[in-house]
């Protein structure tokens, strides 16, 4: 538990308070039964009214002093533990924001999801435990035997036996189910995966009608869950009832052998089994703590493995800070994804000079978009280099890469609030005349002003209440508030009809004269007229020219353009 002990370190102040007040009111309620114990065998006894007054007082103050002390403490726990919750949360996301796109693919978003929010929530409950129950349970239960031990000291076998079976009790509880409360979060990971590749898909599901066979991976992933949830809390179903059965015991056999208790000593009596009720509450205590604590275990591994989790991409010892004019080289760069059978791209050479714009057109899977992504620097080639401006990209310092270079995927991502709100990714500073300039360019500025507050109209999550062609064409326009000096755009027209895409890629043409345009397209049509077209097919580059070049020396490029215009010529 180094975790739980390194954050608790930070609020050391704090927790030893707690432990302050807790002790308090763990002594309050040991010195209860003592004190009824005088009652009952110096006042109750020999009708001594004032002894009876004077010890019931007593019991009062130390009751208040019990309860002053218990609500101090639950105050000093519940803050601390949500203080640690919070710094747990932050620290992991801050982790995963400085990881690769390879360490995200590996660890995958669904189980990350449950680490930042189910598992820091185990620990959050275990501090909050430790602050209000664990010390306080092993100075109720060693500070009970030991009273009862002075009460009546013939006592000390039988004690002695009752911790021994109890210890036993609790150390096979966890050695049981410690590794039981690790699968449960493992299963807890496959159902998240699931709702989030549901939810993220809906529409498809529906349009399939594919309720049955989503329900069926849900249930089954449910019920996998379930079934580690039963098999973790039986052993805590087992283990309790035991422990509690053996305290239980004990109590019968203190009565038992007090059979020639002398009658004035009834008072002691009663004292000593209430302290045994006393150690038979720490004991469950302890019991329902440790299993808490074993969740906790699982969850603070799963926890680590995040903040320990080094970025694959290794940032430059000296970054290199180009001018950044837009010129791109690809020499012999090979790529392949984690775990994958084969390289996704292949010995890929090939040039671009600033402000030209180069068509990337391929089949389904031939690694047009892996190619792109190798540009921004989210994944880093097996081999090769991949230049800017004459730079590596794995040497150029990174903030200042992004910050040249624009991507515009397939899928637009937008963000819940309003238009502008989301414009402003691309420059948290950019003007309103940017923010309109870069609308009218990817054609939005005409329905943005349609809609009920223009810039200032507000977006649900993922930007629902648009149609698919209009969050494209924002998330151009987001791009272009950036100014890159380079631009990607990933398929990013496929949702325009022909007459919105051939006046978005106008526009591109006339006002980015400068800029380095890398397009995507599954369309010969939208590629045909850059200055240069890159043909892919199973990741290497079958031609890289003009149209006129490929369409006399590429055979792959030649049967695209039949598929699509040939046969309509």
């Amino acid at each position: 538990m180094k975790l739980v002990v390194h954050y608790l370190r930070k609020h050391l102040g704090i927790f030893l308070l707690s432990m302050f007040f807790l002790t308090i009111e763990a002594i309050a309620d040991l010195l209860q039964p003592t004190y009824m114990a005088h009652i009952v065998d110096d006042g109750v006894k020999n009708a001594d009214f004032a002894q009876i007054l004077q010890y019931g007082a007593i019991m009062l103050v130390i009751a208040a002093a019990g309860a002053l002390g218990a609500v101090m403490r639950n105050l000093f726990a519940s803050r601390t533990s949500q203080t640690i919750a919070k710094e747990l949360r932050r620290d992991m996301y801050k982790r995963v924001l400085s990881l690769s796109l390879e360490n995200i693919d590996r660890l995958q978003p669904g189980s990350i999801i449950t680490r930042i929010t189910n598992d820091v929530t185990q620990i959050q409950e275990l501090i909050n435990g430790i602050m209000r129950i664990m010390v306080k349970a092993p100075i109720t239960c060693l500070g009970a035997i030991a009273l009862i031990i002075l009460q009546t000291p013939r006592q000390i076998p039988l004690m002695a036996a009752i911790l021994a079976i109890a210890a036993l009790l609790i150390v096979a509880n966890m050695k049981i189910g410690y590794p039981r409360f690790g699968v449960m979060q493992r299963m807890l990971d496959k159902l998240n995966n699931v709702s989030r590749e549901f939810l993220s898909s809906i529409r498809v599901v529906k349009a399939f009608n594919a309720e049955n066979q989503e329900t069926q991976k849900f249930d089954t992933a449910s019920k996998n869950l379930a079934g580690a949830g039963v098999s973790a809390m039986r052993v805590m179903a087992v283990f309790s009832p035991l422990i509690n059965l053996t305290v239980n015991l004990g109590i019968v056999l203190l009565l038992w052998s007090s059979k020639q208790q002398n009658s004035a000593q009834i008072g002691r009596l009663m004292a000593s089994v209430n302290y045994m009720t006393q150690v038979l509450f720490a004991l469950g205590m302890v019991t329902n703590i440790l299993n808490t604590a074993a969740r906790a275990m699982a969850s603070s591994t799963r926890i680590e493995e995040i903040l320990n989790e080094q970025p694959v991409q290794k940032q430059p010892a000296k970054p290199i800070l180009p001018d950044f004019t837009g010129r791109i080289a690809f020499e012999d760069v090979s790529f392949a994804y984690a775990g994958a059978a084969r390289d996704a791209l292949r010995h890929i050479s090939f040039r671009v000079e600033a402000g030209q714009t180069v068509g990337i057109i391929g089949s389904t899977g031939s690694g047009k978009s892996t190619l792109v992504n190798l540009v921004p620097r989210f994944y880093d080639a097996s081999s090769g280099r991949v230049l800017i401006d004459g730079a590596d990209v794995t040497q150029i310092e990174p903030s200042a890469l992004r910050k040249a270079v624009a991507v515009v995927q397939q899928k637009a991502l937008l963000f819940t609030g309003t238009i502008r709100q989301n414009l402003l990714w691309g420059d948290e500073h950019a003007d309103d005349d940017t923010l309109i300039r870069a609308a009218k360019i990817a054609c939005a500025d005409d329905f943005i002003r349609n809609t009920g507050n223009g810039y200032d109209t507000l977006l649900d999550q993922g930007g629902v209440n648009l149609s698919g062609g209009q969050k494209q064409r924002l998330a151009l326009a987001r791009a272009l508030v950036r100014k890159p000096r380079i631009l990607i755009l990933d398929d990013c027209t496929s949702a325009l009809d022909a007459e919105t895409e051939a006046r978005v890629l106008n526009g591109l043409r006339c006002e980015l004269t400068d800029v380095t345009i890398l397009l995507i397209s599954q369309r010969i049509s939208t590629v045909m007229r850059a200055d240069r077209v890159l043909c892919m097919e199973n990741g290497t580059v079958k031609g890289f020219g003009t149209h006129d070049e490929l369409m006399a020396s590429c055979e792959d490029y030649r049967a695209i353009y039949d598929s699509q215009i040939g046969g309509w010529a």
